[in-house]
């Protein structure tokens, strides 16, 4: 069986009375997209920015494949790079950073840059940023690669792009764990969607096993159901919320 790039177990955070993260156990085997998915405030970006082992933890553990370089690859939600700086150059810094080495042309070919590795990034488009995102968060070939809503404020066409990078870095080898609001983006990618509310997981399965588990139609329908459910309300005809 093939070991898991990522297992995490009993995974607590907390910011003071507020219970971000609670107890979610969960593991991305290598080859596979983990998408997480739940309303805004569920705990996903908290989730993953422990996995990154850049929010302590109260409780559990995150045990991440062994890599000779860099176990964990992260896009946060916002990146910055340094403007005058050109794509190759950003990735080559990043590439110093992490004490490996990075094939520049291969990189920003296998997100779709490679018609600007010498463009600065203050003239890069907002996809094309993200996208150079992913791109440095790949540089070491790390075992997981963690994306925080990646295709988030993009036109259509970019966002079916990001998805597909995104497949590829898993067809290529790597645990890939997204955040997402675009569930049709995740229903398309997703190999495990985690359903997450409050904090917790609610559901974990494929979107076709959670649409049947639901019986809906749509990964939307579907979440609807599941964190509605969780949460012990119902929704009228009138679309008002009352208690069960």
């Amino acid at each position: 069986m093939t070991e898991p790039a990522l297992a995490v177990e009993d995974l607590t955070v907390a910011f003071g009375d507020v219970t971000a993260v609670d107890s979610v156990s969960f593991t991305a085997a290598p080859e596979t997209v983990t998408c997480l998915v739940g309303p805004n405030g569920s705990g996903k970006t908290t989730l993953i920015r422990a996995v990154a082992d850049l929010v302590a933890s109260d409780g559990g553990t995150v045990e991440h494949a062994e890599s000779t370089s860099r176990s964990v690859g992260y896009l946060p939600q916002a990146p910055a790079f340094r403007p005058q700086f050109t794509v190759a150059e950003t990735l080559q810094f990043y590439a110093d950073l992490t004490g490996g080495e990075v094939d520049v042309e291969a990189t920003v070919d296998r997100v779709g840059l490679g018609g600007v590795p010498d463009r600065r990034i203050d003239a890069l488009s907002g996809g094309m940023t993200r996208l150079l995102g992913i791109a440095q968060a790949t540089v070491g070939d790390p075992p997981l690669v963690l994306l925080d809503e990646p295709s988030s404020g993009l036109d259509p066409m970019m966002t079916r792009h990001v998805g597909d990078v995104i497949t590829d870095l898993a067809v290529d080898g790597s645990a890939v764990l997204v955040t997402s609001h675009d569930l049709t983006t995740v229903d398309r990618i997703a190999d495990q969607v985690l359903v997450l509310d409050r904090g917790r997981v609610v559901a974990a399965d494929s979107p076709a096993a959670l649409r049947q588990e639901t019986g809906t139609d749509s990964l939307e329908s579907a979440l609807t159901e599941l964190v509605a459910v969780e949460s012990g309300t119902v929704l009228t005809r009138t679309g008002t919320e009352g208690d069960t």
